[in-house]
């Protein structure tokens, strides 16, 4: 499992150094809580602290997510990410939802990427410490959790965007992990007073390891936006896609003072007519891709360090080379940015 040596993540904890937050969890055995390294608690002891790679070993490990940090809204959540490149593609198979099917499993999974169920579990382990199901897992959890916080949709539409066959194993899930139903998570004044849920848009906050070139990102993608699909309004990145044969949209505004950007997606009204929660369970792939076209999980190091020479040369930033193949792989229309998302 590829981490830092454990002094060195118990000083990124006691100083709440941004440039460790998704690189690392910290769990407490005294609580049995993990954190983000910025969380605002008080700094266990040493020998009271385990390290983790990803939330997903955290979780594995009988930990439960701590209330306060809130480690899924974690810049690019550490089991998002990986070296090997065969794990990178498997977390970017599983953030679209390829092992929340009911007919979906890790012999699936492994077959897309043209390996064995065997090896593809052992690559996770080396990697992230956790199981590719534990991982899917914790990522449910997690999104389903940051819907209940940030959002007022009704809870079953939260088990449904979160990936959840069902409602009752989305109670199970809660009550397991946080030993509370999941209404007792949700914020003091959202939700009770909402019961369009998706129809009135989803907003929520993606954060990211400073420092963050805005102003560089939204010029990289003017000079790719194409006319009627992608603008800028304002310092606020537009997008249309289409989910169910609907044109919705999606908007992504940066908050500075909170290091992170603030995403909205609008869905269209035409939707709910014919069905009543179609639209919800696309918001985890809009998710991811918003992730990726940002470049949210990139290190600070490589934000700083391979970026500066390529904005110098008026070249396209690093991350913005999965710009070129997940926003220009389009259909003439432009609808087609969301492979995968309709449902």
């Amino acid at each position: 499992m590829e981490l830092l040596d454990h002094r060195t993540c118990y000083r990124a904890l006691q100083s709440r150094d941004a440039r460790f937050d998704g690189h690392v969890f910290v769990a407490c055995t005294s609580t049995g809580i993990y954190c983000r390294p910025i969380c605002p608690a008080r700094t266990p002891m040493f020998k009271n602290c385990r390290f983790f790679a990803s939330a997903a070993a955290a979780q594995e490990a009988g930990f439960r997510p701590c209330l306060r940090c809130r480690p899924e809204i974690a810049p690019d959540l550490a089991f998002w990410r990986g070296t090997a490149n065969t794990v990178s593609r498997a977390l970017a198979l599983i953030a679209d939802g390829a092992l929340d099917g009911e007919h979906s499993d890790v012999e699936t999974l492994a077959g897309r990427l043209g390996i064995g169920g065997r090896q593809l579990r052992r690559l996770f382990q080396r990697h992230l410490g956790a199981s590719p199901i534990a991982v899917a897992q914790t990522r449910r959890v997690l999104f389903a959790k940051q819907l209940l916080h940030d959002t007022r949709l009704p809870m079953t539409e939260v088990a449904l965007a979160s990936g959840f066959g069902s409602v009752r194993r989305f109670n199970d899930a809660f009550h397991n992990l946080f030993r509370r139903p999941p209404s007792a998570l949700r914020r003091k004044g959202a939700g009770t007073s909402a019961r369009n849920g998706a129809r009135d848009g989803v907003t929520l906050r993606l954060a990211y390891r400073p420092p963050y070139d805005w102003s560089g990102m939204l010029s990289a993608l003017s000079l790719r936006a194409m006319p009627g699909i992608e603008w800028i309004d304002k310092d606020v990145w537009h997008r249309s896609v289409d989910v169910d044969g609907k044109r919705s949209s999606v908007a992504v505004a940066h908050l500075p003072e909170r290091n992170s950007v603030l995403v909205t997606i609008r869905f269209s009204s035409g939707h709910f007519p014919s069905a009543r929660f179609p639209s919800v369970k696309a918001l985890p792939t809009i998710v991811a891709r918003v992730r990726r076209v940002f470049d949210l999980g990139a290190a600070r190091a490589r934000r700083l360090g391979e970026r500066g020479d390529e904005h110098r040369a008026g070249k396209c930033p690093a991350g913005l080379a999965a710009v070129a193949r997940l926003c220009r792989t389009t259909s003439q229309d432009g609808q087609c940015w969301l492979s995968g998302v309709q449902s």
